[in-house]
């Protein structure tokens, strides 16, 4: 287990301490606030984000070594920030308390989105590493003039609201060089550790899962539903994590979900994932598969750290994360796709999930889990890389492989990636894809010079005939089988030749040409 220990502060960095509680604020303090989205246009600063590293994490300690609390910043604080700059950020808070642990740090660690999004003029997103914080012009104009004004109002409401936290201490970084040193070499290896916990253990082990609705607030129907194989979305709670949070809060947002009935168990389906998912979306949806991208797939909040798309004209799943500013091989970015992906949605062809989810034995299985795999940015598969079969983790293409779909396509037929030839379902050895159709050669037909010459004079001595009424089916099947239209002579000279395109129909309206009126109008 890693140590737990205060973080060194390097003498020659500016900081500044406070001890104690804060008399009042400067802004207001409620869940009416939650959900508030600071525009750019609104922001005074940009804290994380995507253009600086930021990270939050909680560290619990013994009593005697939290000094109940106390602020400390170190870097610029915000009266030395200027307006409409991105800067790194910190926030790292020591815990104690008779009942707490090392099990409840990522649990009071995720209450940090919740609890902050209560002050006015304060927008926290995302978790972990991915934090993107916004503080709004308004806020600075009432008089927020410190970091040390937000650490304690934060501090306050953990206290308040989560009776355990005896003592409680915040360290606020926004020194680059020390953000970046504490994120690598302690925060992400107490990351790594605590997702390393569930692997052993799997959904048909326990008895119950957990639910976390702390991104109701942005995302109002959305239930993530917690199983020893499916993390959080944010990838911030286990299900380790739910169960600690539910057995000291189990009123709070992770409450035991019992698994009930096993309904499909390729796509991870149980009875009573789909009642308490149905009660708590406001019956927006009643059935959820943890691991199907395609077929009721677990709804999408907001934080997730990792977007799946599907492209049809490869028949496969590409995953892009938060870090990859690049448009994915569909043409989009990360930003695109999390909008409309986003909000508490089942969206056909798009997923949201946690990195963690990745380290899964029942990673997406219900759609042949990474067989069906085909782009992933090289970051983000470097980061997984252990987790994917030896024998396809070559044929998974990159951005220094393949950018858009037609290097992508060409990329995939040169490695033989299951997709190709039709990929076979690993957890039960079903073929699920037919592959490719190869390609139909286009035979061109010599037309005699005469016959092209001749074919206006046929065309204009065969007489018009009348078309033929066509609806359209009201459930389209396919292959799409059109009515068959009257044949005129070729008129030569023009060939229209299709090849590799996929057509999409939704509606097709034929109507019968009209007569010129008298006076040739």
């Amino acid at each position: 287990m890693a140590e737990r220990k205060k973080i060194e502060i390097p003498e020659d960095v500016k900081k500044v301490e406070s001890v104690g509680e804060e008399a009042e604020f400067p802004f207001d303090i409620s869940p009416m606030y939650e959900g508030e989205r600071i525009r750019k246009n609104e922001m005074y600063v940009e804290l994380g984000g995507t253009e600086q590293p930021g990270f939050e994490l909680v560290l619990a300690l013994p009593e005697e070594e939290v000094e109940d609390m106390k602020v400390t910043i170190v870097g610029p604080d915000l009266e030395e920030m200027e307006e409409g700059k991105a800067y790194p950020y910190a926030m790292i808070y020591y815990v104690a308390g008779s009942q707490v642990e090392t099990d409840l740090e990522p649990v009071i660690e995720r209450r940090n989105h919740d609890f902050q999004n209560y002050l006015e003029g304060y927008m926290h997103l995302n978790q972990r590493y991915d934090i993107w914080i916004r503080i709004g012009k308004g806020a600075v104009k009432k008089g927020l003039k410190s970091l040390t004004q937000i650490a304690k109002a934060t501090m306050m409401l953990f206290k308040n609201e989560l009776p355990f936290i005896e003592k409680i201490e915040a360290l606020y970084i926004t020194d680059s060089a020390l953000v970046e040193k504490v994120l690598n070499e302690v925060a992400m290896s107490i990351y790594e550790e605590r997702d390393a916990r569930v692997e052993a253990l799997h959904d048909e082990d326990v008895d119950e899962f957990y639910s976390c609705t702390l991104c109701q607030s942005f995302a109002p129907t959305n239930v993530c539903i917690v199983s020893p194989d499916r993390p959080s979305l944010c990838g911030a709670i286990s299900w380790f994590d739910g169960r600690a949070a539910a057995r000291v809060d189990p009123e709070g947002p992770n409450r035991a979900v019992p698994k009930g009935e096993l309904v499909d168990d390729i796509g991870g389906e149980y009875s009573g994932v789909n009642e308490f998912a149905k009660e708590e979306s406001g019956g927006e949806y009643e059935r959820v598969k943890l691991h199907s991208f395609f077929e009721y797939p677990h709804t999408s909040c907001g934080c997730f750290e990792v977007i799946g798309f599907y492209m049809p004209e490869v028949d496969g799943i590409g995953w892009v994360h938060r870090g990859y500013a690049e448009p994915a091989p569909n043409g989009l970015p990360f930003s695109t796709m999390a909008g409309q992906t986003g909000g508490g949605k089942q969206i056909a062809g798009f997923l949201g999930v946690g990195i963690s989810y990745f380290r899964s034995k029942k990673f997406i299985q219900a759609d042949g889990g990474w067989y069906r795999v085909v782009w992933m940015p090289k970051d983000l598969k470097d980061r997984v890389s252990k987790y994917i079969p030896e024998d396809v983790r070559d044929k998974i293409a990159t951005e220094e492989d393949a950018t858009t779909i037609d290097e992508l396509k060409e990329f995939l037929k040169k490695v033989s990636h299951p997709v190709v030839t039709g990929v076979v379902r690993p957890v039960d050895g079903k073929k699920i894809t037919e592959g490719w159709v190869e390609e139909e050669e286009v035979v061109e037909e010599e037309v005699a010079e005469e016959a092209a010459e001749a074919a206006p004079a046929v065309q204009a001595a065969q007489p018009m005939q009348p078309m033929q009424p066509f609806t359209m089916p009201t459930q389209m099947q396919f292959p799409l089988q059109l009515p068959q239209l009257p044949q005129q002579p070729a008129a030569g000279g023009v060939r229209l030749i299709i090849k590799d395109a996929k057509i999409y129909i939704d509606k097709i309206v034929i109507k019968k040409p009209e007569e010129k009126k008298k006076g040739g109008k």
